[in-house]
């Protein structure tokens, strides 16, 4: 059976935008996400301005990705926003895994939870732009 891989293929348009959304968080989270914002971001005083960056660029990249795609959905950018921070906000508090290094399970654990939160974060966000 061959697969019709054309650019109007439902499947292909959101095949194209899980490879979107991953290449924007790999390049976020690990390419442009400095040592000043994931260390900045779990402090227990002054966390605010690192942690809003490091969502800033992730919020930028989803705006990018909706004005592409779907512009009436900019809005996408701002929950973005507010979703990747509050996610790795939770994860860096001291108490629940701030203070977990990469040597103990639950660190992995706790980076595991983040990652899949994230991406079930896009799974979402491309729901909604294939529903549009």
């Amino acid at each position: 059976m061959a697969l019709n891989w054309n650019v109007s293929t439902p499947l292909f348009f959101v095949l194209a935008l899980v490879l979107a959304f991953g290449l924007k968080h790999l390049l976020a989270d690990y390419f442009l996400q400095t040592n000043w914002m994931a260390r900045g971001k779990g402090r227990i005083s002054g966390w605010q301005a690192p942690l809003a960056a490091h969502a800033g660029i992730h919020s930028i990249g989803t705006l990018v990705i909706a004005v592409v795609v779907a512009p009436a959905l900019w809005w996408l950018a701002l929950l973005d926003l507010v979703i990747h921070g509050a996610i790795d906000r939770v994860r860096a508090l001291p108490c629940i895994g701030g203070k977990l290094r990469p040597d103990q399970t639950h660190f992995w654990w706790m980076l595991g939870i983040d990652q899949e939160a994230h991406a079930l974060t896009h799974l979402l966000f491309i729901a909604v732009i294939a529903a549009s």
